[in-house]
């Protein structure tokens, strides 16, 4: 582990720390934080860090911009402690990820660290990269403590008994000793060690076929380590927590992954309560985006009233290129009569599916309410609001590419088989380009925008069962709202009437406009720029 000095220098700290680790007092020569070498392909999210030619380091992709790994990686002498400046790091810094074989230059990606984003209490810094890595799904963090006993592997780059620099990244099974607010303590058995160039690296456990990443690996007495006085036998480590990190880790990904996220590949959003916010709260609506190439995304609603930055954490809800990719349209609704919203989808199919609840660990409760069929293909656009007097957000609105416009009321209830026509079938409708659901107009039930292919965008206020109201124009026809390509609303600043609008544009510049109201859209904030 880098910058550890030898045994006979540790100042007692270093000692009673690593005393804690359950040392053993074998003579087996460690094969580092390895036995065999990992299968190539395995654990494609560890990466090895090269820091300014001087020095080895193992890290964690935790997200396509972000690396977890040790700060004292970082540190002038990692001996002496942890602390890091954030900002860019002060040695050229870079980070092979995806190829466990490092001999292998036909996978994985070799990024610069650009940005160090510390920890004040413990040894763990993120570690942003220039560019986005593809192809590599990034770990997942746990979200409970390692316990005494439990089984758990460590992977790494660095030494072996017998290689100063290792073409391929090792792993090992380490039992966790004890477990304090910040650390835990690893004991090694069969031989292994975790050695120089391991720092940072990933101490994962397997939950249900799902491995997730408990701890980053410290400090070690390298016992059997090539370069370790042969008198050390002890091979004991210990690996500092990130398990109660989860929060601050989604944080520290937020805060550039927003706004540079491709927003021009964003193909719908809706907005909805999933993670604990509430009309009234002081935490407002999130939002969840399903990207082009199917990948879901929940953006988690900020407490505050800041509208440059109404959204506070991110979570992955399904990968690209899975089932959600045949979603054509997804919309908030909520069918609990509680706090917790979930979605109605119209897949490709003609399939209609309810998720009675959403939140940050995914879908829940699915029910299917139309098998495929060929009825539901012929609608165009679809948004949930609330359009029955006293009711929240459980109302579906259709229009069909004939033009018909549909409410089917009391989704909770009646699913989709309550249909009332709002319109029947004409030209006018047909040029709808983008609905959604909102509250304007502090009208008794919600109201409707409606984004028209030439550019006007009208909202009806109070929408009910009688059918379409007045409408209110907010912009002209042939205005800029043409390009207005997804459009949702909902309460990301506040969570009062009159709602916000949130708006990618056809550049990919997503923008939002707070507080819109029947004289129309006001303030613009932008989210992220063209892209």
């Amino acid at each position: 582990m880098p910058g550890i000095r030898s045994r006979a220098t540790w100042t007692t700290g270093l000692l009673t720390i690593a005393t804690l680790a359950a040392a053993t007092t074998g003579t087996v020569p460690a094969s580092a934080v390895s036995g065999p070498q990992t299968a190539d392909g395995a654990y494609a999210f560890t990466a090895k860090l090269d820091i300014g030619g001087q020095r080895g380091c193992t890290a964690t992709l935790v997200d396509p911009l972000w690396l977890l790994t040790a700060a004292s990686c970082f540190t002038d002498n990692p001996a002496q402690g942890f602390a890091v400046a954030a900002g860019a790091p002060k040695l050229k810094t870079t980070a092979t990820i995806g190829r466990t074989n490092l001999s292998d230059t036909s996978t994985g990606s070799v990024q610069d660290v650009v940005e160090l984003v510390p920890r004040a209490d413990r040894d763990v810094v993120m570690a942003k990269l220039a560019n986005p890595v593809p192809g590599v799904t990034p770990a997942t963090i746990a979200t409970t403590a390692a316990s005494t006993g439990e089984q758990v592997q460590s992977v790494g780059y660095g030494r072996t008994h017998d290689e100063w620099v290792p073409d391929h990244a090792h792993s090992a099974a380490f039992t966790v000793g004890a477990v304090n607010p910040t650390r835990v303590d690893l004991a090694a058995a069969g031989g292994a060690a975790i050695c120089k160039g391991d720092t940072g690296g990933p101490t994962l456990r397997t939950v249900d076929g799902r491995v997730e990443v408990v701890a980053v690996d410290s400090l070690s007495w390298q016992g059997g380590c090539l370069g370790t006085d042969a008198a050390e036998t002890r091979t004991g480590a210990v690996a500092t927590r990130v398990d109660d990190l989860a929060d601050w880790i989604q944080q520290v990904r937020y805060s550039t992954a927003f706004a540079k996220a491709p927003w021009k590949y964003a193909q719908q959003m809706t907005a909805g309560y999933y993670t604990g916010g509430s009309a009234g709260g002081t935490r407002h609506m999130d939002l969840i985006v399903q990207w082009i190439d199917g990948e879901v995304t929940l953006y988690q609603g900020a407490d505050g009233n800041d509208p440059a930055r109404p959204f506070a954490a991110e979570y992955r809800l399904a990968p690209s290129k899975g089932t959600w990719a045949k979603a054509v349209s997804i919309d908030s609704a909520n069918f609990t009569a509680g706090n917790t919203d979930g979605l109605i989808v119209r897949w490709d199919d003609g399939k209609i599916t309810q998720y009675t609840t959403v939140d940050a660990k995914g879908f829940h409760g699915e029910k299917q309410l139309a098998a495929p069929n060929a009825t539901w293909q012929n609608a165009r656009q679809m948004t949930v609001g609330r359009y029955t007097p006293g009711g929240r957000r459980d109302d579906l609105v259709v229009v069909w590419k004939d033009g018909e416009t549909s409410l089917y009321t009391d989704l909770a209830a009646n699913g989709i088989k309550r249909e009332t026509q709002l319109a029947k079938p004409n030209t006018t409708w047909t040029y709808a380009d983008q609905i959604t659901a909102g509250e304007f107009t502090g009208k008794t039930s919600g109201d409707l925008l409606v984004r028209w292919r030439d550019g006007e965008t009208t909202i009806y206020p109070g929408l009910t069962t009688k059918g379409i109201p007045a409408e209110i124009k907010i912009e002209k026809a042939k205005s800029a709202w043409a390009n207005a390509t997804v459009v949702a609303a909902g309460a990301f600043t506040t969570n009062t009437v009159p709602n916000d609008v949130l708006v990618r544009w056809n550049t990919g510049r997503l923008a939002l406009y707070p507080s819109v109201d029947a004289t129309g859209v006001h303030d613009e904030v932008q989210l992220a720029p063209a892209n």
